[in-house]
């Protein structure tokens, strides 16, 4: 991590605001996971805030709101709630925000109707696709009953939203207060996902797309089974980088503040292909199922929401190496899917 800079060593305490420029605070709220928290940000807008991602919809969320809008926002209004993407870690608590402080929501198209969808509880345990999504890349049956009872539990952390919003396009400029930010959107992590760029004081919020110490989640679901988010989420890495300046400022959605962008771009390309090189290494042998090649990508020990993640990640590496003819697939007799490498070892 030499070739970052870290302006902010120290995250804000829960419930308390760091100023990043004038007009800018950072506001951080605690998360149930491993992943244990999520940046908030707030832009002065006018004579009030507009409000950047609301965090997880659960009972400590709502009273760190409540702590910081009657304490070190007391006297102040807010003016719109922008929200990056659909994860219940950002836009969970945004309906219960819009409501409590009367402000109009702002997002893609695609995270307001990803978010409405999750309120119809896809991936429920009567599911037959999502329960044979994860059997027959070879699961066990318990492990697949677990992913529709607790593994996605994570998904239903979300509020009813506003039934209007504002719907925030890439290539559009949207002017908070005095600042003017283009929109860049991009995909992968979560799809139509909203990032802010203000050229005038060299600001780049990230959301999750670029995280300086993390790789986000890239993940296949159920209900695009064959899809290519690892495709989608390396053009966006490279697009980014090819398309703002090196210097800026990036306010990621998780962890610290960083500069240092086209590098960590950069890494994140060379990451995901090192992980590819595993799954054709580990499957040049044998045919394997993505259920086996699970540890090879996340060679540590995994909880049930850990688990989620960690399996729809690796058929995301799975399916982009498809697309690549690096590996084959055929089903077995027993209707379970596995892999084989197509290249020939080095």
């Amino acid at each position: 991590m030499s070739t970052y800079e870290f302006p902010f060593p120290e995250p804000p305490a829960p419930g308390e605001m760091i100023d990043i420029v004038p007009g800018i605070k950072w506001l951080r709220l605690p998360l149930p996971y491993r992943l244990d928290h999520v940046n908030i940000y707030l832009i002065e807008d006018g004579d009030g805030w507009c409000v950047l991602d609301a965090g997880l919809h659960d009972d400590r969320t709502m009273e760190l709101w409540e702590a910081v809008l009657t304490g070190p926002l007391a006297g102040s209004r807010l003016t719109r709630l922008i929200v990056t993407h659909h994860h219940p870690d950002h836009i969970g608590t945004a309906g219960w925000l819009c409501r409590r402080a009367g402000i109009p929501l702002l997002t893609s198209q695609t995270a307001y109707l990803a978010c409405a969808n999750l309120a119809l509880d896809p991936g429920s345990p009567q599911d037959r696709q999502f329960h044979d999504f994860y059997i027959n890349h070879g699961t066990s049956r318990e492990v697949a009953d677990l992913m529709g009872s607790q593994g996605l539990e994570y998904l239903r952390k979300v509020a009813p939203l506003p039934n209007t919003f504002l719907r925030l396009l890439s290539g559009d400029t949207l002017v908070i207060g005095s600042r003017r930010f283009r929109i860049f959107t991009g995909d992968g992590h979560a799809p139509e996902q909203v990032m802010l760029y203000c050229e005038e004081d060299g600001l780049f919020f990230s959301a999750d797309q670029v995280i300086a110490k993390i790789s986000p989640n890239v993940s296949v679901w159920p209900s695009e089974p064959d899809g290519d988010p690892l495709g989608h989420f390396l053009r966006t890495a490279r697009r980014i980088r090819d398309n703002l300046p090196d210097d800026v400022l990036v306010l990621p959605g998780h962890q610290l503040p960083f500069r240092g962008l086209h590098a960590r771009c950069n890494e994140l390309v060379a990451h995901h292909d090192r992980r590819c090189d595993l799954i054709g290494e580990a499957a040049a042998d044998r045919p394997m199922t993505v259920n086996e090649l699970v540890p090879v990508v996340f060679p540590r020990e995994l909880d049930i929401h850990q688990f989620g993640f960690a399996f729809s990640e690796t058929l995301a590496h799975v399916n982009r190496m498809m697309r690549r003819s690096e590996l084959a697939k055929s089903t077995g007799d027993d209707g379970v899917v596995r892999y084989v490498s197509t290249v020939p070892a080095s």
